[in-house]
């Protein structure tokens, strides 16, 4: 641990370092695994991605066996103009390649859907925004969101915020989630378990799903 991270949580202790836990019924919501994250040379590629990808069979097979919910999203904009896109294309035109039929967009051959997992698709970065996934989980009786995905500074931090202020205890898996660089993956992993939610091991996970 740096000396920057060591200070952070000496300064964070006792104020911003309370643990949720796990709840009574999860769902786990695996988040814009797609391929323009793992493709060496795409726009997008981002190494910590790809590891997260891969830690993420063994956690979905626990989750199915368990009759956890598992719920996927992707972000798909409409051809030629991605004018649902908004602000948020203009601000990163690289998400322009997000459209149906770009291999970009499809999801990842470790995470690929089964038929009867749900697919959000959305367009901005926090899975719950113009989408149907809190009173789809409300519906469910879930009351703890485990998260998964990428990108942990964008897409991932956005859920746990809004998943928290949608009155769900978010758990975020450490190794499930990926950026392209360590730094802002770390520091966001840091604010999410500080604020939002709580950041756990893959391991920890496990031991619920296998527990539940």
């Amino acid at each position: 641990m740096t000396q920057c991270s060591q200070e952070a949580s000496d300064n964070y202790k006792g104020v911003w370092d309370g643990r949720i836990g796990f709840g009574k019924r999860a769902a786990l919501l695996v988040v814009d695994f797609m391929q323009g994250y793992t493709t060496p040379g795409s726009p997008l590629f981002a190494p910590g991605v790809v590891e997260a990808v891969t830690r993420m069979p063994a956690l979905l097979a626990a989750a199915r066996q368990a009759g956890v919910p598992v719920i996927h999203t992707n972000i798909l904009y409409q051809a030629p103009d991605q004018r649902d896109g908004g602000i948020w294309v203009k601000k990163a035109p690289v998400m322009r390649a997000m459209v149906p039929g770009n291999p970009y967009a499809a999801f990842c051959p470790e995470v690929v859907p089964r038929e009867d997992e749900l697919v959000m698709t959305k367009q901005y970065a926090s899975a719950f925004f113009g989408t149907s996934l809190a009173s789809t989980l409300v519906a469910m009786g879930v009351d703890t969101l485990i998260v998964t995905g990428c990108s942990t500074s964008g897409c991932i931090r956005a859920t746990a915020v809004d998943g928290l202020q949608h009155g769900f205890r978010v758990m975020v898996v450490r190794d499930c989630v990926g950026d392209r660089h360590p730094a802002p993956h770390e520091a966001n992993l840091f604010d999410i378990d500080s604020k939002y939610g709580d950041v756990v091991s893959l391991d920890e996970t496990l031991g619920y799903l296998h527990h539940d």
